[in-house]
């Protein structure tokens, strides 16, 4: 079985900066992570590869500048068997979409793959649409929020996801999408043989022209959706507070609202 997850490398801080030129997030000088969720993704691909070590291969991907590289090794010293890393400049700027098309055409140049582990969402763009739409692109059934993964079949996983009204419970086929909850259990440390290999493995780095895609499709120039201000709201100063008691403050709220002009009241 070939398991591919996908990680992201993500600011290791809570000020993160924006270009005001560009519109998107500053890195240089700022410590970078794997995006949180990523790790629970590699995780539950790890834990597969615990039932059948001999017969799971588990690849990590991701799309970034050079340094992004730092988040593969992590995976490989956590476990993980091989890594690409997707770079080059026209890959820049991509909005969702653009990432999830570069990310599609990078695992059909892989061959063929059983499963694909996203985490649920990256902590810097909260999205959760890499996922989907790249289950879109490559034509795969895929479930989203998974907390539990299990084999029915060779073929055919059990998978329990959260949903707004509780819990479900799937059949999935394979080859198939996930993207799955920290529920799939905790992130296992690195380990010392791991880690040795991790540093003498040589990451392939694959470009646009290695995909065979054009710079119209990828990057800024492929994406549907661009940031065109990024602001932080200001803070309102009018403030009324509403003391007595609930039935007093409902009164006064009512009156406020109806005096602002809010419609229906």
């Amino acid at each position: 079985m070939h398991i591919v997850v996908c990680v992201k490398q993500v600011p290791e801080t809570q000020n993160v900066k924006i270009d005001p030129t560009t519109n998107t997030l500053v890195r240089q000088g700022v410590a970078s992570m794997m995006n949180p969720f990523d790790r629970f993704a590699l995780e539950a691909a790890l834990r597969i590869k615990d039932m059948d070590r001999d017969n799971v291969n588990i690849t990590v991907i991701t799309m970034g500048p050079p340094q992004a590289k730092e988040v593969l090794i992590d995976a490989l010293s956590r476990g993980a068997d091989d890594a690409v890393l997707l770079s080059d400049q026209a890959f820049a700027g991509a909005d969702t979409w653009a990432t999830s098309y570069t990310l599609a055409s990078a695992i059909r140049k892989l061959g063929s793959v059983d499963l694909i582990i996203c985490g649920k969402q990256a902590i810097d763009g909260d999205t959760a649409q890499v996922g989907p739409e790249l289950a879109t692109l490559l034509d795969l059934p895929y479930a989203t929020y998974v907390s539990r993964i299990e084999f029915l079949e060779p073929r055919v996983l059990k998978i329990t996801r959260q949903t707004d009204e509780g819990t479900a419970v799937w059949k999935v086929p394979l080859p198939a999408l996930l993207t799955v909850l920290k529920d799939v259990g905790i992130p296992r440390v690195r380990s010392y043989r791991a880690t040795l290999r991790a540093r003498r493995y040589e990451v392939p780095i694959w470009g646009i022209s290695d995909l065979r895609l054009s710079k119209e499709s990828v990057g800024l120039k492929g994406s549907f959706t661009q940031v065109i201000k990024v602001f932080s709201p200001q803070r309102a100063k009018d403030r009324t507070f509403i003391e007595g008691s609930v039935s007093e403050q409902a009164a006064r709220l009512y009156e406020l609202l109806k005096k602002q002009g809010v419609p229906g009241l």
